[in-house]
């Protein structure tokens, strides 16, 4: 059987998070000579990706952008500004660190990989890894974006990749993407698996005017309404108005959380993608991340039902995995201070002691 049969059937069990283990970790930043939690949340994460790698001491200097890159049907009905041929030009860009991503992934000393899950061209390009399941979704204005076995397939492919990823020693996943109108599949799968209406959750993008906002939000409703998509599963939402870029990302993160890899997310797209992933994978948010709050008006409600938190409040809209490599930079650079920095025990100073039974973790 399938690995993608076995998680469509639940036959597929995400371990939790060891609870216990959070403490641990958390207990040992706390010989460190500080007032207790004056990290903040970077020490909440860090703790969480330390049980998660099953370390007291989390490893976040083996980090890795995983880029995937895709073409979207529904662009035919003008809801971007580009065209997708920009898609192909920007991967390209991407993947030589020629871009703004690439240029911020070599500063944080973070590796990053580029692949193609579904852009529209049969042209090949040497820093661009072809994982290619077809040359971009069809128009869900019309028809489903993707088969099922298409949507099988993608999904296979990230949970392929994240396994690869740890075999190759990494120890952080960081996901990014690139696909002209893809915040429009984003939307599309955030209203209709919130079931929600797509004034709810549907942004301008990379800045469309009120026309081309007003068509994209009726783009969106006419296909949840068309296909009856409030009443379908996560999986056929996803095969009917996603994207390849979203289904890949998606396996991704169950493929990172079946392999103890802590994932973290960009912005909207990335959060559809693990919206996704935890209505068909259960218990894969426990491994998520997240980064930097979106400016996309369907992050937000993402955010609310997955339970997530992002700390990176600085208007970012660039997407490819920016803030993901923002927000491991943080973490990296606290996690650096925390485990050189002297301990209580080195020192005459009394180590601060917790008042509660929760370890606040």
């Amino acid at each position: 059987m399938r690995i993608i049969d076995k998680i469509l059937e639940n036959k597929i069990v995400i371990e939790p998070v060891d609870k216990e283990r959070i403490k641990t970790v958390k207990l040992d930043f706390d010989k460190v000579i500080k007032p207790l939690d004056s990290m903040g949340v970077f020490e909440k994460q860090l703790s969480l990706i330390g049980a998660i790698q099953g370390l007291i001491r989390p490893v976040t200097d083996k980090a890795v952008l995983a880029i995937f890159c895709a073409d979207n049907g529904i662009v035919e009905e003008g809801v971007s500004q580009s065209g997708q041929e920009v898609t192909f030009a920007c991967a390209k860009n991407i993947s030589l660190g020629k871009s703004v991503v690439g240029n911020m992934a070599k500063s944080a000393g973070i590796d990053f990989l580029t692949y193609d899950v579904g852009i529209n061209t049969d042209e090949a390009f040497d820093t661009i890894i072809d994982k290619k399941i077809m040359r971009g979704t069809r128009n869900f204005r019309y028809e489903p974006a993707m088969t099922v076995e298409e949507a099988r397939l993608a999904i296979e492919e990230g949970i392929e990749i994240a396994q690869s990823l740890k075999e190759k020693g990494y120890s952080l996943i960081l996901l990014g993407e690139m696909g002209i109108g893809n915040t429009t599949t984003s939307s599309a799968v955030a209203a209709a698996i919130l079931n929600l209406d797509a004034d709810k959750v549907t942004g301008r993008g990379s800045g469309l005017s009120d026309e081309g906002l007003r068509k994209k939000k009726s783009v969106i409703n006419e296909a949840i309404n068309k296909y009856d998509l409030h009443s379908k599963d996560a999986f056929t939402v996803l095969r009917t108005v996603g994207g390849l870029d979203i289904a890949a990302m998606a396996g991704a993160i169950i493929g990172g959380a079946m392999n103890k890899l802590p994932i973290v997310l960009d912005g909207f797209i990335s959060e559809a993608a693990a919206l996704v992933a935890e209505e068909i994978c259960p218990g894969v948010r426990e491994y998520l991340i997240p980064s930097h709050k979106s400016r996309e008006l369907g992050a937000r409600r993402i955010e609310e039902r997955l339970g997530l938190c992002p700390v990176i409040d600085g208007g970012l809209a660039l997407g490819e995995g920016t803030g993901a490599v923002l927000m491991t930079a943080m973490l990296n650079t606290v996690n650096y201070s925390l485990k050189n920095s002297i301990r209580f025990e080195e020192t005459e100073v009394d180590q601060y002691v917790r008042q509660d039974a929760t370890n606040n973790a």
